[in-house]
């Protein structure tokens, strides 16, 4: 009886001290996104993060544009339309959010593989496919900014030209 109670009693405080620690009604913590500055066609936090613009009028970045063209050429496939996830793999909008920008850069370039009694998922190393890494910000940006709901699913309707500084680093990327 006494152990039955113990097992009891600890379960309870375990779940009053998560309870505790969560402060009621407060709401999820947003990533930082607001545009600090903006170089070479690209725009950055504080952090010198890459991020997005997106006008009031619903015009994207061109990274934004970009990123949904890169993103639905190379990761749809298993992630799902607009980030949104699959059954066969998760929701990287949610990802975008989640992870730390170096670290999502990461598991893009090199793969990631986790086995176990209740997983068993691989995400493929695109470290040398140039349409992913010479666009990873740009699909990154896109991701980040359907996940803070800033843009809706779908091909974004308008976008701004293509600056001359990113066409060049992309034409520099591709060939090299």
């Amino acid at each position: 009886m006494t152990k039955k109670f113990s097992l009891l009693s600890a379960s309870v405080m375990a779940v009053a001290a998560i309870l505790a620690s969560a402060p009621i009604g407060a709401e999820e913590v947003k990533p930082d996104v607001a545009v600090e500055y903006v170089e070479g066609g690209r725009a950055f936090t504080k952090d010198d993060i890459p991020t997005y613009f997106i006008a009031e009028d619903g015009t994207v970045d061109w990274p934004v544009f970009s990123g949904f063209r890169r993103y639905h050429a190379e990761c749809h496939v298993c992630h799902g339309p607009d980030g949104e996830g699959s059954t066969y793999a998760p929701a990287l909008k949610e990802s975008a959010l989640a992870m730390d920008y170096y670290d999502f850069i990461e598991v893009i370039a090199s793969g990631r593989q986790k086995v176990g009694a209740s997983e068993n998922s691989v995400m493929p190393a695109f470290g040398t496919n140039k349409n992913v890494m010479c666009f990873v910000d740009d699909i990154y940006v896109y991701l980040k900014a359907r996940g803070m709901d800033a843009i809706a699913r779908g091909r974004p309707a308008k976008k701004v030209d293509k600056p001359d500084e990113l066409r060049a680093e992309e034409e520099e990327c591709m060939s090299g």
